[in-house]
């Protein structure tokens, strides 16, 4: 079979929720992919931030294989030896007291909104049913019908009401905006300290300073989806790090796995994550041995392999070069670390052209919010592999 037999097979039998760019792939390692004909391609887009640790890691893979091996999955009615040690090390790299596993970004989202509601009622003494959290316009967390109900994407929300009640939405770097949707009922700021599925937009310097000191005066939870911009991808562990901020309570996932399995997790104070007691939350395969396993080998990889401190300086690289490209498509080139958006002028004709034709230059990305190309190469990437991505962008972003 090749690329347009898997394609028509695709477009007849599944539900029509994507829209993918016509390469049909096989395998990967490293930072390449091929496809059912043989074409190789760079892969600039990581899985939205997966495989942060590139294509089929060999320690993750001989993790997920050894442990496969021995025993998947437990449920949480019986304990088993990787969740303990997960637990540990994840709470020891990240400063936090304890984590709660579950399996997808969304799933790690819903965990801390009900942990934050709970704190609300059982802490700080908001009425029951009456819990507020505020959230920021063009976020995206996810697509539950709890997540989308404050989204400000209309795609995302239409045909799917009656939404759940108890958020607010403010803009997003608008502290003062912040600041005045508070009221005693409010328990939690929820915040992407950079939204990547809105366009990679990067907050001023400060922003993230202020929503802090906020949450402390006001006795506010702060949290942060770290899941697309944590583990390394900004050239820090967490994004926030970069405005000197720790958060109450944070969401990771994607890279947690390094692409092998669905891993996600909460990480929070004792006095957050305390709340929630036996039978209040749980998830079938959230904690379960193969996905500890594999999780702890992720960490491991992003951490020995000095993936942070080379997202860091391959990234400031890569932004460089970006930004000497002189095409009259390009209005602005931003991001932190591997984490890149080229926002094109309304005149470009839009971003899905040109990662069409990336593509038939070998080099995979994805666009988002129409004008905005998004780069996100695996943190394994070297110079050498950016100066070959970059003579291929500069020739894409040069044409008519």
């Amino acid at each position: 079979m090749n690329t347009q037999d898997y394609i028509a097979l695709e477009d007849q039998y599944n539900a029509h929720n994507y829209k993918p760019l016509d390469v049909v792939l096989e395998r990967g390692e490293g930072i390449w992919v091929w496809d059912v004909d043989g074409h190789r391609y760079l892969d600039f887009l990581s899985a939205y931030s997966a495989l942060n640790q590139g294509h089929k890691h060999p320690r993750i893979l001989q993790a997920l294989i050894e442990q496969a091996n021995k025993l998947p999955l437990t449920s949480r009615a019986f304990r088993n030896d990787q969740l303990p040690l997960l637990a540990k090390e994840l709470c020891e790299l990240t400063g936090y007291e304890m984590m709660l596993p579950m399996n997808t970004g969304a799933e790690a989202v819903e965990t801390a909104l009900k942990a934050a509601r709970k704190w609300g009622y059982t802490v700080k003494g908001v009425p029951e049913g009456k819990a507020e959290i505020v959230t920021c316009t063009g976020n995206f967390h996810g697509r539950t019908i709890t997540i989308i109900s404050f989204s400000s994407e209309r795609q995302y929300r239409d045909g799917f009401g009656p939404y759940t009640p108890g958020f607010v939405s403010v803009p997003y770097c608008d502290a003062d905006a912040l600041e005045a949707a508070i009221t005693p009922n409010t328990v939690a700021v929820f915040i992407e300290p950079i939204q990547g599925e809105g366009g990679v937009i990067v907050p001023p310097d400060g922003y993230l300073r202020q929503v802090r000191e906020l949450c402390d005066r006001h006795q506010l939870l702060m949290i942060t989806d770290e899941i697309q911009t944590g583990l390394g991808r900004t050239g820090r562990l967490f994004a926030a790090e970069w405005d000197g901020v720790k958060a109450d309570m944070v969401t990771i996932g994607k890279a947690l796995s390094g692409g092998f399995y669905p891993v996600s997790a909460v990480l929070a104070s004792r006095e957050v994550l305390g709340v929630f007691k036996p039978g209040d939350h749980g998830s079938t395969f959230g904690g379960n041995p193969l996905a500890a396993a594999v999780a702890r080998a992720a960490l491991k990889v992003l951490t020995e392999e000095n993936l942070i401190a080379n997202a860091c300086v391959q990234g400031e690289y890569l932004m460089g070069r970006l930004r000497r490209i002189e095409s009259d498509h390009i209005k602005e080139v931003r991001g932190r670390g591997l984490l890149i958006g080229v926002e094109l002028k309304p005149a470009a004709g839009g971003a899905r052209r040109f990662c069409e034709a990336l593509k038939q230059e070998g080099l995979l990305c994805k666009e988002t919010h129409d004008n905005v190309i998004r780069f996100a190469p695996p943190l394994v990437i070297r110079r050498e592999d950016i100066d070959w991505a970059m003579e291929r962008i500069e020739t894409v972003l040069m044409m008519p």
